[in-house]
């Protein structure tokens, strides 16, 4: 090895919570030097990119936050439950001004390849500006949800109207008033939109391939009271936070629902239901996600209520799910989303009953042999999830072994935050973490604080590197799927289960752990104080 000096200590890629947290831990607590390259013109992540009507957080604000900076927490007021993607980003923006983060970070500016260079342990950064850098440890912020999935539709280049991804709307909006307007998927984010585009458009074409369960959000201003006694217990909100299942103020009704009388059963579900937000997904009955019969009682309830909703018969069965477990893809929350279908200009062409799209053309979409004619398309067709953004960094590890090679099966990570064969790369929320199911933030942080750690000790140690074992990712990966095939998971085609983009190997991404964010923290831990059991430092 060379004492080759390099540019940065640390390079993050991505200033959405991820890397606005990395830069200000790396930076203030271990005095680091960092560099934050941004494909945007600002902070924000998720938040910058994600313009569309209706879009907004569907954690609660007050646990959708940063609690590292515990002023904050006290002085920021919240204009709602769930506030919109304009509220996030004005919170972040403060975030950054507050702690001076800009000065380290260069917007406008895409990471296109980084390889290590294991001559001097330094990864090489290239971007689309023309920079080349090197820096000690790479830090993928890159986020979850980050890559635009566009699926290949035929004839969308003879469209002569106008279309938009959901992901990369237009800053200023889009003017909907008076429009044919047609949107394509019925995911977590159609959710949010479509109520919100049905308000403008003369006509609403909704385009589904596969009916999703939607629980309402519920969503409001917030008692001062309550959020004056949420302010006032914000240490132990952040412990139950740390020590929870998916990182909310939930918990599972310890009881199978097969064991309690249907009278109970329906007490709950109401409860559930009339609580809104997650509390139906991820504090049911424990045995929802493991058993069939359980999972059924918990999505004949929400089918009762599409039922009781939507006014016309036919139209309410094709918003029925069919073929899938309840639960077992994103639980997206709605507000107006089922009573939008009761409007006589909103149209549901159904996948399974109408026919699918067979292609884009000049006036619109052909789907099932009929012609629709639009103005405007709106495609909510989501993304290539966990796997996507990291492979876009076009990495290359020892050996010049791409991140595509590692990952031709599926993903291949120790604890989610690190890949065999790519010394000193950090992935923040990566593949094989708890990620997605939990409340981001609190993964977040909990995923910098350990890096952090871990850099400190390599730097104390004198050493220069650190490597996950082969043989302790590949056990990492076989818990993983060991732990998710006991639940009813894998049966849907989920973006969990890479199954959205055509192709991509059927794999789940995320991980279940079985004791939740808190038990997965502690796993981490215990790993460091292990003298940084499964890795290689060197």
């Amino acid at each position: 090895m060379t004492d080759a000096t390099p540019d940065f200590d640390a390079v993050v890629v991505g200033a959405g919570f991820a890397g606005m947290h990395a830069l200000k831990s790396l930076r203030d607590t271990l005095g680091l030097k960092v560099r934050v390259y941004e494909a945007g013109d600002s902070v924000g992540g998720t938040w910058y990119w994600n313009r569309y009507p209706g879009a907004r957080c569907d954690s609660d604000a007050y646990i959708y936050c940063f609690t590292w900076d515990k002023p904050l927490l006290q002085e920021w007021e919240w204009s709602e439950r769930y506030p919109e993607q304009p509220e996030i980003l004005r919170y972040l923006e403060h975030v950054a001004e507050r702690h001076d983060l800009k000065r380290d970070m260069q917007f406008n500016t895409r990471v296109t390849g980084a390889e290590f260079d294991e001559t001097n342990t330094l990864w090489t950064v290239h971007t689309d500006k023309g920079d080349t850098v090197t820096a000690r440890f790479l830090i993928a912020a890159v986020g979850s949800l980050s890559t635009t999935n566009l699926p290949r539709f035929k004839g969308l280049e003879t469209f002569k109207g106008r279309w938009y991804h959901t992901s990369r709307f237009p800053r200023g909006g889009v003017d909907f008033t008076g429009k044919r307007v047609a949107v394509v998927g019925t995911g977590a984010t159609a959710v949010q939109a479509i109520p919100e585009i049905a308000q403008q458009a003369k006509q609403l074409t909704v385009f589904q391939r596969t009916a999703n369960y939607c629980v309402p959000a519920r969503n409001g201003k917030v008692d001062p009271e309550v959020t004056a006694a949420r302010k006032a217990d914000y240490a132990g909100i952040i412990d139950r936070l740390r020590g929870s299942f998916f990182g909310f103020e939930h918990s599972f009704i310890p009881k199978s629902v097969l064991e309690v009388s249907d009278e109970e059963r329906e007490r709950e579900f109401d409860r559930m239901w009339d609580t809104g937000g997650f509390a139906f997904w991820l504090a049911n009955y424990q045995d929802m996600f493991f058993d069939q019969k359980a999972n059924d009682l918990c999505a004949d309830y929400l089918k009762r209520k599409i039922r009781k909703t939507v006014n016309d018969p036919a139209v309410a069965e094709k918003l029925i799910p069919k073929g899938y477990a309840y639960g077992t893809k994103r639980q997206p929350l709605d507000t107006n989303y089922f009573e939008t279908f009761n409007k006589d200009t909103v149209l549901l062409v159904d996948a399974a009953t109408d026919g699918s799209i067979e292609e884009i053309t000049e006036q619109g979409i052909r789907a099932g042999g009929k012609d629709y004619a639009f103005d405007i398309i709106v495609f909510a067709t989501g993304f290539d999830a966990m796997t996507g953004p990291l492979k876009a960094l076009n990495l290359k590890g020892r050996g010049g072994r791409t991140l595509d090679q590692q990952w031709a099966d599926g993903p291949h990570s120790y604890l989610g935050i690190s890949v065999a064969g790519f010394p000193n790369l950090f992935t923040i929320t990566g593949p094989q973490s708890p990620s997605v199911l939990s409340n981001m933030p609190v993964s977040i942080e909990q995923h910098v604080e350990w890096i952090t750690n871990c850099i400190d000790a390599i730097r104390k140690s004198g050493k220069t590197s650190i490597e996950a074992t082969p043989e302790a990712q590949e056990q990492w990966v076989a818990h993983v799927n060991e732990v998710v095939n006991g639940t009813l998971m894998p049966g849907a085609n989920s973006w969990y289960m890479s199954a959205n983009i055509p192709g991509k190997p059927r794999a789940f991404l995320p991980y279940l752990c079985p004791e939740g964010v808190g038990g997965y923290r502690r796993k981490c831990d215990e790993v460091a104080a292990h003298g940084y059991e499964g890795f290689v430092l060197a």
